[in-house]
C-alpha cells in the first residue's frame, strides 16, 4: 500500500498540510502582529504627539490670553512696576521661557527682570514679523520652542502685545518616554504571544485555530480599542470607554496605563479650563469665560424674539482703596462686592443669570427678561440695577474701617441696541462710563447720543493735552471781599479754557474731563505757579495790600501725596509768603481717608498755608469733618447762600454754620453771594469773607490789576 493511498499516508499528508497551513498561519499571523505593532507604535506616538501638542497649544493661548487681559489697565498707564509683576509671575511657571511686553513697532516695553534689560530693544528674530502684526492670538512653532502672542488692546486702539515662549523639551521628553514604554510592552507582548503561537505548531489545527481566535480577541481586539479610546480621548471625548481593564496581562498594564493618563488630562483639562474661565479672586466667571457664554447666547437668540441685557458695574473712586489702604484691602473690598452682587443677581436676576468679573473693579451682568412684566427686559435690568446701586452703597468694614463706594452701572439691551458681542461689550462700557459722568453710583442705558458724547469726550482730553502750553488755559480771578469793612483781601484763582474752535468750554466740563485722565496732575501744578507769581506782582506792585490767592486742588492731586511737596518748591520758587497762598479742597475729597488727608494738612498748616475746605455741607459728613480734619476755614456752599433770604432753614443752617466754625476758631466764607440782602445778612450773622457776582465776577489778570488800582 502506497502511503499516498494509506489511511496513515493521508493522515500524515493531512497532518503535513495541517503543519503546513498552521506555519504557513503562524507566518502570517507573525507577520501581521509586527505589522500591527508598528501601526500601533506609529499610531500611539501620534496620538500622544497630538493631544500632548493640542493641549499645550490650547492651555498656553488660553493662559497668554487670560495674562495679556490683566495687562491692559498697567499698559495703558504705562505702569512698569506692575507689568513686571505680572511677567514675574508667568515666568515662575514651569516651561515659560520668556516672557516679553512689546508696543505697536514690536518695541520690547518689558521683559519680566528687574532691570529691563531688553527695553526698547525692537525684535528682530524669524517670529518677530507675525507677532507685530498679529490682529489675534497667535501661535508659531519651531523645532523646540511653542510662541504664543496676543495683542492687547483697550476698546478698538491697540497698545501693543504680549508674548510668551514655551518650551516643548518637556512635551518631547514625555512623548519619547511615553513611545519606548509603549514600545517595549507591545515588544513584550509579541514576544510572549510568539512563545504561545511556536508551541500550538506541535499541536492540532484547531489549536492554532483557537489560538489564533484567542491573540485575535485578547490582543489585536483590546489593541485596537485602545487606539480608538486614545483617537476619542484626542478628539476631547475624555469619557470614551477603554478596553475591560480586569486582565493582569501586559495588555491589561498598557491599559490601565492609559486609564491613569486619561484622567491626568483630565484633571489637568479641568484646571486648565478652571485657571482659563474663572476670576482666581472672587471665583467668579472671568472675561474669557462670559464672552463664550454670551456669543452661545446670541446665537441662541437670534431670531428667536427674545432679548438680553448686559449690565457693566463699575466701583466708583475703587483706586482711593488701594492707594489708602493698600492692594490687600483692595482685593477683600472686591470679595465682598463679588459676594453682593452674586446674591443680588440670584435673588432678582433669573435662573439664566451669568455673572463674571472682567478685571480690576468690572463686574458684568447678563440677565434675559425674567419678570414678564409689560415692560421687558429694560424693566427687569433697571430693577436690578437700581438694586445693585443701593445694596452696593452700603459700608464695607475693612480692618475695623467702614469704606463707603458707590457702582456706576451702564446697561445695553440686545437685539435693540447691537446685534454682536463686540458692539454690545462696547455699548455697555460707554453707558457704565456716561453714568459716571452723571454722578456715579447710579445707572445709565445706552443710547446712540452716547457714542458722540464719548467721541467729544476723547477729543476733549486730546485738544487738552498741551492745552496751557499753548496758551489757551488761562486764569481768572473773582475778588473775595471781608465783610466786616468791604475791603478786598484776596482773589480766588478759576482755570479758563478758551478752545480755539468752539470757544469757551464750561469748566465743569473740561476739568471733569482732567480729572478723571490724569491730565489734572500736569495742570494743577501749572495753575498753582502761576497763582502764585500773580500774588506776588499783586504786592510788589501794590505795597500794603498783602492779597491772598486761593487755589483748588483735586481730589486726585490730593491722592498722589505730592502735594505738600510741589506748594513748597512753588512758594521757594515764586518768593510767594506761605500766608499768601490758600489752598481749597472739597469736602468729598478727605472722606475715607481722613487719617492721612489730616497728616498732609497739617503740614501744609505749620509751614504756614491756610487750608479751606470748599462746598462744605454738601458733603457725606457735613460738620463732623471739623472735628477731625484740621483746616483754617470753610467755605459755605452756594446752595445755602441762593435762599438765604427766604428760606428759613437755609438761614438757620448757615448762622449755624458760622456759630460752630467760629467756637471752633475756624474763618467762614460765604460763596455766590449775588444780591446786597444777603451779603447784610451774612454780615450781621458774623460771616467773616465772601465772594460772588454781587461783589465782583470773576475777571483776568490785567482787569483784577485794574481792581487793585
Amino acid at each position: 500500500m502506497k502511503l499516498g493511498t494509506s489511511l496513515y499516508g493521508r493522515f500524515l499528508i493531512a497532518l503535513a498540510l495541517a503543519l503546513l497551513a498552521v506555519v504557513a498561519v503562524v507566518v502570517v499571523v507573525l507577520h501581521r502582529q509586527e505589522a500591527m505593532r508598528d501601526d500601533v507604535l506609529v499610531l500611539g506616538r501620534q496620538s500622544m504627539h497630538a493631544l500632548a501638542f493640542d493641549r499645550m497649544a490650547e492651555r498656553s493661548e488660553a493662559a497668554t490670553v487670560q495674562v495679556a487681559s490683566d495687562l491692559v489697565n498697567p499698559l495703558y498707564y504705562f505702569d512698569l512696576d506692575e507689568i513686571g509683576v505680572l511677567l514675574r509671575a508667568v515666568l515662575k511657571q514651569p516651561d515659560v521661557v520668556y516672557a516679553v511686553v512689546f508696543d505697536n513697532d514690536g518695541a520690547v516695553i518689558h521683559d519680566g527682570s528687574r532691570d529691563i534689560r531688553s527695553y526698547g530693544q525692537v525684535m528682530d528674530d524669524p517670529m518677530a514679523f507675525e507677532v507685530i502684526t498679529a490682529r489675534g492670538p497667535h501661535i508659531q512653532v519651531s523645532e523646540d520652542l511653542l510662541d504664543v502672542a496676543v495683542p492687547l488692546y483697550i476698546g478698538d486702539v491697540r497698545l501693543g502685545g504680549l508674548r510668551l515662549g514655551y518650551s516643548l523639551a518637556a512635551v518631547a521628553a514625555d512623548e519619547q518616554r511615553a513611545a519606548a514604554g509603549m514600545d517595549e510592552r507591545l515588544s513584550a507582548t509579541g514576544r510572549r504571544h510568539a512563545g504561545w503561537i511556536m508551541a500550538a505548531m506541535v499541536g492540532l489545527l484547531l489549536l492554532a485555530i483557537g489560538l489564533g481566535v484567542l491573540v485575535q480577541r485578547g490582543l489585536v481586539r483590546p489593541v485596537r480599542r485602545l487606539a480608538d479610546a486614545t483617537r476619542a480621548i484626542e478628539a476631547g471625548d475624555f469619557a470614551a470607554p477603554l478596553p475591560d481593564t480586569g486582565r493582569r496581562d501586559e495588555v491589561g498594564d498598557l491599559t490601565r496605563a492609559f486609564g491613569r493618563m486619561r484622567e491626568s488630562i483630565l484633571r489637568q483639562d479641568r484646571d486648565m479650563r478652571r485657571m482659563a474661565y474663572t476670576d482666581a479672586l472672587t471665583g467668579l466667571a472671568n472675561r474669557l469665560a462670559f464672552r463664550e457664554e454670551l456669543d452661545r447666547r446670541l446665537m441662541e437668540l437670534h431670531g428667536a424674539g427674545r432679548q438680553l441685557a448686559l449690565l457693566f458695574a463699575d466701583i466708583d473712586d475703587f483706586k482711593r482703596v488701594n492707594d489708602t489702604l493698600g492692594h490687600d484691602a483692595g482685593d477683600e473690598v472686591l470679595v465682598q462686592f463679588a459676594s453682593r452682587i452674586r446674591e443680588t443677581v440670584d435673588r432678582l436676576g433669573g435662573e439664566r443669570s451669568l455673572l463674571a468679573r472682567f478685571g480690576g473693579d468690572e463686574f458684568v451682568i447678563l440677565v434675559e427678561s425674567f419678570s414678564g412684566g409689560q415692560g421687558g427686559i429694560r424693566d427687569d435690568a433697571a430693577h436690578l440695577a437700581e438694586t445693585l446701586v443701593a445694596e452696593l452703597g452700603r459700608p464695607i468694614v475693612i480692618d475695623g474701617r467702614q469704606v463707603f463706594l458707590g457702582t456706576s452701572i451702564g446697561i445695553t439691551v440686545f437685539p435693540d441696541d447691537a446685534a454682536g458681542a463686540t458692539m454690545l461689550l462696547k455699548n455697555g462700557d460707554i453707558a457704565m462710563y456716561q453714568a459716571k459722568v452723571a454722578g456715579k453710583n447710579c445707572h445709565r442705558f445706552y443710547s446712540r447720543a452716547m457714542d458722540q458724547a464719548v467721541e467729544r469726550r476723547v477729543r476733549m482730553e486730546q485738544d487738552l493735552r498741551g492745552a496751557w502750553e499753548r496758551g489757551e488755559l488761562s486764569l481768572a480771578y473773582q475778588p473775595i471781599y471781608r465783610l466786616e469793612d468791604r475791603r478786598l483781601v484776596g482773589a480766588e484763582a478759576l482755570l479758563r479754557w478758551h478752545h480755539p474752535e468752539y470757544g469757551a468750554v464750561a469748566p465743569s466740563v473740561f476739568i471733569d474731563v482732567a480729572e478723571q485722565s490724569g491730565l489734572i496732575e500736569t495742570i494743577g501744578p501749572q495753575v498753582l505757579r502761576a497763582a502764585c507769581m500773580d500774588a506776588v506782582e499783586w504786592r510788589s506792585d501794590f505795597p500794603g495790600n498783602d492779597l491772598f490767592v486761593s487755589v483748588n486742588v483735586s481730589p486726585r492731586q490730593l491722592r498722589s501725596g505730592d502735594l505738600a511737596i510741589q506748594v513748597e518748591q512753588v512758594l521757594a520758587q515764586t518768593g510767594l509768603p506761605a500766608d499768601g497762598l490758600h489752598i481749597e479742597l472739597t469736602e468729598t475729597a478727605v472722606i475715607g481717608d481722613e487719617q492721612r488727608v489730616s497728616g498732609l494738612l497739617a503740614r501744609l498748616r505749620d509751614a504756614g498755608i491756610k487750608v479751606w475746605l470748599d462746598d462744605f455741607g454738601t458733603g457725606f459728613s457735613g460738620l463732623s469733618h471739623l472735628r477731625r480734619v484740621p483746616v483754617d476755614g470753610v467755605k459755605i456752599d452756594r446752595s445755602f447762600i441762593a435762599d438765604v433770604l427766604r428760606d428759613p432753614d437755609d438761614l438757620a443752617l448757615t448762622t449755624a454754620i458760622i456759630a460752630m466754625a467760629h467756637s471752633l476758631g475756624i474763618t467762614v466764607v460765604a460763596e455766590g453771594v449775588e444780591k446786597e440782602g444777603q451779603y447784610d445778612v451774612l454780615r450781621e450773622r458774623g460771616c467773616d469773607l465772601a465772594q460772588g457776582y454781587w461783589l465782583g465776577y470773576p475777571m483776568n489778570g490785567h482787569d483784577f490789576r485794574g481792581l487793585l488800582a
